[in-house]
């Protein structure tokens, strides 16, 4: 085999065959497949496509590129994965809930992508925390805490690491069946028996239709489900940020408040519970998904999950009394001002990825590879869709390092809100269904 032929293939419109994309995956990981073919293999793919049996072989591919984790454990080894949003920080509820139910989650989570915050820049926004784990940690840690969500390691889907960073700048990110491959590669490498899914959907998230969502969402599952692993997929609702906060600091302390039940987010618990109870079903401890909704509402209500978070954190190198001490650990901006509303109305529509790049501009993400992330700027105290809001009183509040920061960003937010004088229907949280 050669990659001129299997690119010449694919430029045809064939498909190649498993063996041929299995051989292509291990070259690019290797380094005997070129940059230059890399990206002609990423570009005929994204024209020309894969179909459903050629998009599970390139995502077995990716995934036998590298390490695949085996576990025994007393549970099922479960994990959840979205598709990104603002103010989306379901992980950091999610796994400890999940643990605390009987599930095993080793979670491979990703750093910011574009306007989109990283869970992994949320959780080294608490001191100590590290992301970085060798196997043997990370099988120590699931075994005994229950979860650990950690970066992904050299040794997992190398194929994708490789191919990701030809697509970024070949302009052919933008391909279901390369988008598919590369987060079920990763996913599957850690040795899943479930998996739940979060595609997200409006002016936050990278797919801004249901109908892309939907799309997006089928290839997902039934890709999974082709190579093996029990999967669903929600589609959910980003047209407004899911917390009423975005930033690194300020999303945890809505995940703490959530956790230990100082102060509710309602729209983060009911999703949480919506992708748990999936989650649990898909893994055999849940009746269905009511049922496990059910079991992670009482890891909630109980404590229970704040335990297990405080006992993850702990086991990552932070502090021994996050739980009881997480407001005096967590970093705060110098600079906090308000957002005054321009009008006064209800909010009718929020860019909710104008809000993302505000975020990113304060320094809460990346404007360049190796940036250095701000943990404690961001947006906080967000209004929300259908907000009764007088003129001069705050849509939200902004958290700089500087009052020329603050003042763009107050910009960016006011021009992100649009006010009207009718109240607009309040949209589902969880769209559909798919699996």
């Amino acid at each position: 085999m050669d990659a001129r032929s299997i690119i010449d293939l694919l430029r045809r419109g064939d498909t190649p065959t498993a063996a041929e994309l299995a051989w292509f995956a291990q070259g690019l990981a290797s380094g005997a497949v070129s940059d230059a073919q890399a990206g002609a293999f990423a570009m005929a793919v994204c024209l020309q496509g894969l179909g459903d049996q050629g998009r599970v072989a390139l995502t077995r591919a990716m995934r036998d590129s590298g390490r695949v984790l085996e576990w025994s454990l007393a549970g099922p080894v479960i994990d959840k994965h979205s598709t990104g949003g603002v103010g989306d920080c379901v992980s950091l509820v999610l796994a400890p809930a999940l643990a605390a139910c009987g599930a095993f989650v080793p979670m491979v989570s990703g750093r910011g992508l574009g306007h989109t915050g990283g869970t992994l820049d949320k959780l080294e926004a608490i001191p100590g925390f590290r992301t970085a784990m060798s196997e043997e940690a990370l099988r120590a840690q699931v075994s005994e805490v229950g979860c650990a969500i950690v970066a992904a390691s050299a040794d997992i889907a190398p194929a994708d690491r490789r191919l990701y960073a030809i697509r970024d700048v070949t302009g052919t990110v933008a391909s279901v069946d390369l988008i598919t491959a590369s987060i079920l590669s990763k996913k599957l490498a850690a040795g899943l028996e479930a998996l739940v899914l979060d595609v997200k959907c409006g002016s936050g998230a990278f797919m801004k239709t249901v109908a892309e969502a939907r799309v997006l969402a089928r290839a997902l599952v039934a890709t999974a489900q082709g190579a093996g692993c029990m999967t669903a997929a929600l589609i959910t609702d980003m047209s407004q940020p899911l917390a009423t906060a975005a930033g690194n600091a300020l999303e945890l302390i809505e995940v703490m408040e959530t956790l230990t039940g100082t102060s509710v987010n309602a729209a983060l618990w009911d999703v949480a519970c919506a992708l748990g109870g999936e989650a649990l079903a898909l893994g055999g401890i849940a009746a269905d998904p009511a049922d496990g909704a059910g079991r992670i509402a009482q890891a909630l209500e109980s404590g229970a999950a704040a335990e297990v978070f405080g006992r993850m954190v702990t086991a990552q190198g932070g502090p021994q009394d996050f739980i009881d001490r997480w407001p005096d650990r967590l970093p705060s901006a110098p600079v906090v001002v308000e957002v005054p509303s321009l009008r006064a109305g209800f909010v009718a529509a929020i860019d909710g990825e104008a809000l993302g790049h505000a975020v990113v501009r304060l320094g809460g993400g990346r404007l360049r590879e190796g940036d250095r992330v701000n943990p404690s700027v961001g947006l906080s105290d967000l209004a929300g869709l259908g907000e009764d809001i007088s003129a001069g009183l705050a849509l939200a509040m902004v958290h700089a390092a500087t009052m020329a920061e603050a003042e763009a960003a107050v910009a960016a937010v006011q021009a992100a809100y649009r006010m009207s004088d009718t109240a607009p229907d309040d949209p589902p949280l969880i769209i559909e269904r798919i699996g």
